[in-house]
Protein backbone atom coordinates (compact mmCIF):
# COMPACT_ATOMS: atom_id res chain seq x y z
CA UNK A 1 0.00 0.00 0.00
CA UNK A 2 1.37 3.39 -0.99
CA UNK A 3 1.30 6.00 1.77
CA UNK A 4 2.46 9.60 1.93
CA UNK A 5 3.78 10.63 5.31
CA UNK A 6 4.46 14.11 6.65
CA UNK A 7 7.54 14.37 8.86
CA UNK A 8 8.19 17.10 11.44
CA UNK A 9 11.16 18.08 13.61
CA UNK A 10 13.85 15.42 14.02
CA UNK A 11 11.69 12.96 12.04
CA UNK A 12 12.13 15.23 9.01
CA UNK A 13 15.90 15.14 9.50
CA UNK A 14 15.95 11.33 9.79
CA UNK A 15 13.94 10.70 6.60
CA UNK A 16 15.53 13.57 4.68
CA UNK A 17 12.50 15.72 3.93
CA UNK A 18 9.05 16.93 4.93
CA UNK A 19 7.21 14.39 2.76
CA UNK A 20 7.99 10.71 2.61
CA UNK A 21 6.41 8.21 0.22
CA UNK A 22 6.44 4.60 1.41
CA UNK A 23 5.14 1.37 -0.04
CA UNK A 24 4.02 -0.62 2.99
CA UNK A 25 3.50 -4.36 2.46
CA UNK A 26 0.04 -5.83 2.95
CA UNK A 27 -3.50 -4.92 2.00
CA UNK A 28 -4.64 -3.47 5.33
CA UNK A 29 -1.62 -2.33 7.35
CA UNK A 30 -2.14 -0.72 10.73
CA UNK A 31 -0.38 2.15 12.48
CA UNK A 32 1.55 -0.49 14.45
CA UNK A 33 2.71 -2.10 11.20
CA UNK A 34 3.87 1.32 9.99
CA UNK A 35 5.79 1.97 13.22
CA UNK A 36 7.54 -1.40 12.94
CA UNK A 37 8.39 -0.76 9.27
CA UNK A 38 9.77 2.70 10.12
CA UNK A 39 12.01 1.28 12.85
CA UNK A 40 13.33 -1.41 10.51
CA UNK A 41 14.08 1.02 7.66
CA UNK A 42 15.32 3.92 9.80
CA UNK A 43 16.90 2.66 13.06
CA UNK A 44 17.57 6.21 14.37
CA UNK A 45 13.85 6.40 15.21
CA UNK A 46 14.51 3.78 17.89
CA UNK A 47 16.65 6.28 19.80
CA UNK A 48 13.79 8.78 20.16
CA UNK A 49 12.04 9.04 23.52
CA UNK A 50 8.71 8.71 21.73
CA UNK A 51 7.18 8.82 18.28
CA UNK A 52 3.51 9.55 17.77
CA UNK A 53 1.68 8.96 14.52
CA UNK A 54 -1.29 11.11 13.63
CA UNK A 55 -3.83 9.95 11.06
CA UNK A 56 -6.19 12.54 9.62
CA UNK A 57 -5.17 15.08 12.31
CA UNK A 58 -5.82 12.73 15.27
CA UNK A 59 -3.26 10.78 17.27
CA UNK A 60 -3.69 7.14 16.29
CA UNK A 61 -3.59 3.87 18.23
CA UNK A 62 -1.44 1.04 16.87
CA UNK A 63 -4.46 -1.03 15.82
CA UNK A 64 -5.94 1.65 13.51
CA UNK A 65 -6.05 0.40 9.89
CA UNK A 66 -4.47 2.70 7.30
CA UNK A 67 -5.82 3.69 3.88
CA UNK A 68 -3.97 5.25 0.96
CA UNK A 69 -6.05 8.45 1.25
CA UNK A 70 -5.11 9.01 4.92
CA UNK A 71 -3.04 12.02 5.95
CA UNK A 72 -0.30 10.50 8.09
CA UNK A 73 2.14 12.53 10.17
CA UNK A 74 5.15 11.54 12.26
CA UNK A 75 5.22 13.57 15.47
CA UNK A 76 8.56 13.25 17.29
CA UNK A 77 9.10 14.34 20.89
CA UNK A 78 9.22 18.11 21.32
CA UNK A 79 10.72 20.35 23.94
CA UNK A 80 10.50 24.00 24.59
CA UNK A 81 10.20 26.59 27.17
Amino acid sequence: MKLTILAFGIARDIVGGSFWAVDLPGDTPTVGDLKQWILEKHPPFGALASLQIAVNADFADDDLPLREADEIALIPPVSGG
